[in-house]
C-alpha cells in the first residue's frame, strides 16, 4: 500500500503551555515558576503574583526578612494528585519591628491543606457525582479525614450558612423520621421542606434542614432562628398530626395557615379502621387473626378505596358484612371510604363540604361499640381547620415531604447508617442540593475559574 498523503497545510508549531492558566492557579493569585512530574504526582513550584509589604499592625512599609515554603493539594491532573509548593515571603516592619508572613487567604482557607479550587472540586464530586469521601481522598492523595474536613467546611458554608438558601420560601412542610436505630441519644429528626415549587408548579420540593428531635421545641427553635423577613414570608405550613408542630407554627409564624395534608388524615382513619378490625377479631376468635379468618383475609381489601375494588374484593366484603359482629367494622369502613371520596372529588368545594359532613357526623354522639371511630371523630374535630384548609390550598400537601423522607432513608441505607448527626445533615442537604436550581451554582464554569471563591 502506498504512503498516505494529505493536501492540508502543515500544522502550526506547538508552543509551550501556560502552566499558570492550565493548572488554574491564576485565580488563586499565583504563578507557576517550575514543575516536577513524578509517576504518582505532579509538583508545581509557585510564587505570589502580587506582594503587599505593608505592616498589618501599623501600616508602615516592610522589607523582606526571609521566605517559607507552604505545600497545598490542588486540582488533580487526570487521576494524578497535584501539589503546589508556594514560596511565601516574610517581612520585617521598619516601624514597629514586627515580623509577619504574607497572607494566603486567596489560596486556601485558614489552616487548610487544600487550595480553594481543590475544596470546590471535592464538594462537587460528593454532591454532583455522589463520589464517596474515600474516592475523593484517593484522587487528591490525601487522608480521609482531610478530605472529609474540606467537604464538611465548604459544604456547611454553601449548604447551610449561605444567605440565599431560604429565599422565596413561602410554603413549608414539616415531618419527622428516625435517622438511626440505636439507644444512644435522640434517634429522631425534624425534616423541614420547601413546598413552594410544588404549589407554584415550578419544580420539585427542596430539603431545607434537619433538626434533632421531633418536638414543638425543635421546630419552633428552627423557625425563630431564621430572619424576620423569612417568617413574615411563610404563608402555609403543611404538617402531619403531631400537635407540637401545630403549636410551634402558631407561635413562631402566627400569620401562616396550618394545613394537615390528606395523606396523614387518611392514614389516621386507616389506623382506626385497622384497630377496629383487630378488636372485632379478638372478640370473635379470642386471639389474633389467622390465615383462614375472614377478617384477617380482608385486611388489605378494607384499606382499598371502594372505587378501586374488584368483583372478588366486593364479594369478600359482602360476605364479611353478613357477620352480625362485624357491624362496628362496617360503620368504621364506611366513614373511612367517605373521607377518601371527599379528597378524591374533582371539585374542591364539594370535597370540602363532604369532609365537613363526615367530621360533623362523628365528632359527638357516636354509638357505643365504636370506640375507635369516636377517637377519630375527636381528633378530626380538634384539627378541623387544619384539615379543611387543604381544600383551599390543594398544592400544599405534605406528600413530597414523605417522598424526601424516603430518599433520606435510602441515603442512610447506602451509607450503612450514620453515627454523627452533623454528617447526616450535611450529606442529606448535599443530596438535595442538585434540586436547587438544578445544581447550576455548583456546575457553573465561572465558579471553577474563581476557585469557588464567589460563595
Amino acid at each position: 500500500m502506498s504512503d498516505a498523503t494529505s493536501t492540508t497545510p502543515a500544522c502550526p508549531p506547538v508552543t509551550s503551555p501556560d502552566l499558570t492558566t492550565f493548572a488554574r492557579v491564576d485565580a488563586l493569585g499565583l504563578r507557576v515558576d517550575a514543575q516536577q512530574i513524578w509517576p504518582d504526582k505532579a509538583i508545581l513550584f509557585c510564587s505570589l503574583v502580587t506582594v503587599d509589604d505593608r505592616c498589618p499592625r501599623c501600616g508602615a512599609g516592610g522589607r523582606v526578612h526571609d521566605q517559607v515554603l507552604r505545600r497545598f493539594t490542588h486540582l488533580p491532573v487526570g487521576r494524578r494528585p497535584t501539589w503546589l509548593s508556594v514560596r511565601v515571603p516574610r517581612f520585617r516592619c521598619d516601624g514597629c519591628g514586627r515580623v509577619w508572613r504574607h497572607s494566603l487567604k486567596t489560596v486556601a482557607r485558614p489552616r487548610s491543606k487544600l487550595t480553594r479550587a481543590a475544596d470546590w472540586w471535592a464538594l462537587c464530586q460528593v454532591v454532583l457525582d455522589h463520589t464517596p469521601i474515600s474516592g475523593v481522598a484517593a484522587v487528591l492523595g490525601i487522608s480521609w479525614d482531610t478530605a472529609h474536613m474540606a467537604v464538611t467546611d465548604v459544604g456547611t458554608q454553601l449548604l447551610i450558612d449561605h444567605p440565599g438558601r431560604l429565599d422565596g420560601v413561602e410554603v413549608v412542610g414539616v415531618d419527622e423520621h428516625a435517622w438511626r436505630h440505636t439507644r444512644k441519644g435522640d434517634k429522631y429528626v425534624t425534616v423541614i421542606i420547601d413546598l413552594t415549587p410544588i404549589r407554584d408548579d415550578t419544580g420539585p420540593a427542596r430539603l431545607l434542614d434537619l433538626v434533632e428531635g421531633r418536638s414543638k421545641k425543635a421546630f419552633k427553635t428552627w423557625l425563630e432562628a431564621q430572619t424576620d423577613q423569612f417568617r413574615a414570608r411563610v404563608a402555609i405550613v403543611a404538617m402531619d398530626g403531631i400537635t407540637g408542630f401545630k403549636t410551634a407554627a402558631a407561635e413562631a409564624v402566627p400569620d401562616a395557615t396550618a394545613v394537615m395534608d390528606p395523606f396523614h388524615v387518611v392514614a389516621l382513619a386507616g389506623d382506626k379502621l385497622n384497630a377496629t378490625r383487630q378488636r372485632v377479631q379478638r372478640e370473635l376468635t379470642g386471639g389474633r387473626g389467622r390465615a383462614d379468618d375472614p377478617l384477617y383475609k380482608a385486611r388489605r381489601t378494607l384499606r382499598t378505596g371502594r372505587a378501586l375494588l374488584t368483583d372478588k374484593q366486593k364479594a369478600r366484603l359482602s360476605a364479611l358484612w353478613a357477620i352480625d359482629e362485624a357491624v362496628p367494622l362496617e360503620v368504621t369502613w364506611l366513614t373511612y371510604q367517605d373521607i377518601i371520596d371527599a379528597y378524591r372529588h374533582p371539585d374542591a368545594d364539594v370535597g370540602k363540604k363532604l369532609l365537613t359532613s363526615v367530621i360533623d357526623r362523628i365528632k359527638t354522639a357516636v354509638p357505643a361499640g365504636l370506640e375507635e371511630l369516636a377517637q377519630l371523630g375527636r381528633t378530626l374535630e380538634k384539627r378541623r381547620d387544619d384539615i379543611l384548609a387543604w381544600f383551599d390550598h390543594p398544592g400544599s400537601s405534605n406528600g413530597p415531604t414523605e417522598a424526601i423522607n424516603g430518599r433520606l432513608e435510602h441515603l442512610r441505607g447506602i451509607a450503612l447508617g450514620f453515627r454523627n448527626l452533623v454528617n447526616y445533615r450535611l450529606r442529606s442537604l448535599a443530596l438535595h442540593r442538585r434540586q436547587w436550581s438544578q445544581g447550576r451554582h455548583l456546575s457553573d464554569p465561572a465558579r471553577w475559574r474563581s476557585g469557588g471563591s464567589g460563595w
